[in-house]
């Protein structure tokens, strides 16, 4: 290539950022990482039972369910947005499939003898979530309500639809169906079914967010959405993307834990959107929005699981469990406003 050439090639003034934005990232997946691991070691030590290949597969298949609602809400805080309402979704959309699933049975009276295949159960399941986050997404960006307020209304309200739909009774199977037992219960070479879903869509969602345009969008509005705006970047039709993406995770969240559990019950998915933000922040991933990544939030979800299932081995009670998590999700927050207190001085 001529000199000529090379001084007509128009200068990224930004990749220097980009850059050290991609180191920054690694370094917090490396420091994140290295508290797993060390969390690990010592926990091994103290309890000879965690050590075990079967506890591991135990802390995977329940990290996968709240996992895979925590890579969504992942590019939903990069932009800097959050969802409350992830949490009823997964109920929601658990009693929903599950009233349309062989074999189930409730004293509901949503719940009929009118039946689905189960794929076709699964993908109206996972159009109900999709519309609770397309619904989040069109009052943030339409209205200019502030997230937290739009989601913990879209929150109360789905919670109040698994109420209604249920009328406050269990939606049980007898029997359940192979094929739908298989997405929360069965095993793939000796893994389980739902490990492998969060396999998929963390590294879906890695490769769009680090490969794809929609991934440097999401960035891009959360660093500066003005800027974002002002360079063409269709803003508002990215945050509904993001938010009826993490509508159709939980979803799916729901439709495995409804699998898992054989039933649908009203408490499904309660407390789930704190375990998915505490796994995003724990990552890495800034409330402030611009920075974070999937992988992080994978080893954050992996970091909060492994507590949970430290203090089930312990007989740590339920309360317990809820004041530990809520202490790590404060300490993470924490950090997180430090970091960018920092990073603004």
């Amino acid at each position: 290539m001529s000199s000529t050439a090379q001084m007509d090639r128009p200068v990224d003034a930004d990749a220097p950022k980009r850059r050290w934005a991609g180191l920054n990232i690694r370094a917090e997946n490396l420091a994140s990482g290295v508290v797993l691991v060390g969390l690990v070691i010592v926990l091994s030590v103290v309890s000879p039972a965690f050590l075990s290949f079967s506890n591991f597969l135990d802390i995977a298949r329940v990290v996968a369910i709240t996992g895979v609602i925590a890579a969504g809400m992942t590019l939903v805080i990069i932009t800097a947005g959050i969802d409350l309402s992830v949490g009823s979704t997964v109920g929601l959309v658990g009693a929903v499939t599950a009233s349309l699933v062989a074999g189930s049975a409730s004293n509901s009276p949503f719940v009929t003898d009118f039946k689905l295949p189960v794929s076709l159960a699964v993908l109206v399941g996972l159009a109900v979530g999709s519309a609770i986050g397309f619904l989040n997404g069109l009052i943030i960006t339409k209205t200019r309500i502030e997230p937290f307020m739009a989601t913990l209304g879209t929150m109360i309200f789905v919670r109040g639809l698994v109420y209604l739909f249920t009328g406050g009774y269990p939606i049980h199977f007898d029997p359940m169906p192979h094929d739908f037992a298989f997405i929360g219960q069965g095993a793939v070479l000796g893994i389980p079914t739902p490990v492998w879903l969060f396999a998929i869509v963390v590294a879906a969602l890695w490769w769009a967010s680090r490969r794809m345009s929609v991934g440097r969008a999401i960035y891009a509005i959360g660093g500066n959405p003005e800027a974002a705006r002002l360079s063409g970047l269709k803003v508002d039709r990215t945050k509904i993307f993001v938010y009826t993406l993490l509508g159709f995770l939980a979803g799916l969240a729901g439709i495995i834990l409804t699998s898992r559990l054989a039933s649908a019950d009203t408490v499904n998915g309660q407390g789930y959107e704190l375990i998915a933000i505490s796994g995003v922040v724990i990552g890495g991933t800034s409330l402030g929005g611009g920075r974070g990544s999937v992988i992080g939030s994978l080893i954050g979800v992996f970091t909060v699981g492994v507590i949970q299932n430290a203090l089930n081995l312990f007989g740590a009670s339920t309360q317990v469990q809820y004041v530990v998590t809520g202490l790590v999700l404060l300490l993470a927050i924490s950090l997180d406003g430090i970091a960018r207190l920092r990073r603004r001085t």
